[in-house]
């Protein structure tokens, strides 16, 4: 295996770009992983099956010049990000996604004790299984992604073969469900069992990079909210006790949900404007609609035409879809663009009349 941390720091931009070859069967793949420094990179492969070693290099080499040109410099206090050996072959194993519900729906849920409530993390989504010597990394479309060294290994000190459902922020793991635990397949059974187990499962070895996200119910539901809220994080998700662990999102309502403190929406970019600007656009139904445009701070590089894009905004204009003080996030991989839909915005209110 050979292998190269970049790093590119100028202003407020401070990137990470990873590059290696891995062997393969036969042959071999050249891999990368990139970002800001301190998140969860993103990841992808310049060669989709293994190739000879010399055609291999020749491709690591000069992506390591191309990203040298542009002001990237080697360095090694990076942790390592471990890029899955087959990024587009499906794992079979599928994200339970969440509805979204508004404040008008809360309190059927904070003052419910049938509803257990999560803090949301601002991550990446990250399903995590052991199978043997093997730790891989799933996103939410059910692809293998890569998994940093430092959750990797904690995952690989544990005996037994898991899955565990959760969110990466750096290089951590934040743990919020338990799917499996060989030999049983936990989908099946009631969210709070899968819980304990998981809490139990996580007590009993040391994993300074895997964290369990605690369960709140009433009395304590309505103040931890508010504290959440208050520390500007990102949200929370309520899950009915009794419920099954069920692949996909339901058309609506479900017993998994969640509430975000502030509106983010995924979006695709159209056109790359002057002044690191992008134009963005929605889906509805068959139609194309504009949302905006969003500047790129430097710290991002300028994302494509095609590319799905998340953004932070205040709300939308009923009349344009454009989104109002939007705040750039970042490129999403994990994220079709047919799930980019003007039913994610949040409109402005309309002045009473």
């Amino acid at each position: 295996m050979e292998s190269i941390t970049l790093y590119f720091r100028s202003g407020p931009s401070d990137k990470v770009y990873q590059a290696s070859i891995r062997p393969k069967d036969a042959g071999y793949l050249v891999h990368f992983a990139y970002g800001r420094r301190g998140s969860t990179l993103s990841t992808g492969s310049k060669t989709t099956t293994p190739v000879e070693y010399p055609i291999a290099k020749d491709i690591y080499d000069k992506l390591v010049r191309e990203k040298m040109a542009k002001g990237y410099m080697p360095g090694t206090d990076a942790d390592t990000t471990t890029p899955p050996d087959s990024p587009n072959k499906h794992t079979g194993i599928q994200c339970q996604l969440l509805t979204p519900i508004n404040e008008q729906q809360l309190n059927q849920f904070l003052f419910n004790p049938d509803y257990w409530m999560q803090e949301k993390f601002d991550g990446r989504r990250l399903i995590l299984r052991k199978d043997g010597d093997e730790i891989t990394g799933i996103n939410r479309l059910g692809f293998p992604t890569a998994v940093p060294d430092g959750i990797a290994c904690n995952a690989a000190k544990y005996p037994r073969n898991f899955v565990l459902d959760g969110e990466a922020v750096g290089d951590t793991f934040h743990a919020f469900d338990l799917l499996t635990i060989v030999p049983e397949d936990m989908r099946h059974l009631a969210f709070s069992v899968r819980y304990l187990r998981m809490r139990d499962m996580l007590n009993s070895f040391d994993h300074p990079h895997i964290r369990e996200v605690r369960v709140f119910f009433p009395p304590q539901t309505a103040g931890w909210f508010q504290h959440f809220k208050n520390e500007g994080k990102e949200g929370v998700v309520f899950k009915h006790k009794n419920a099954p662990y069920t692949p996909g999102r339901p058309n609506s309502g479900g017993s998994q949900l969640k509430h975000k403190f502030h509106e983010t929406a995924s979006f695709i970019v159209t056109k790359v404007n002057d002044k690191r600007s992008v134009s963005l656009i929605l889906f509805e139904g068959d139609k194309v609609r504009p949302a905006g445009n969003v500047t790129i701070s430097p710290n991002h590089d300028v994302p494509i035409p095609g590319t799905v894009v998340e953004c932070r905004y205040l709300y939308a204009f009923k009349e344009s879809g454009s989104i109002y003080q939007p705040v750039y996030l970042g490129a999403r991989t994990d994220i079709r663009a047919a799930e980019c839909i003007t039913a994610q915005l949040k409109y402005k209110a309309e002045a009473a009349v």
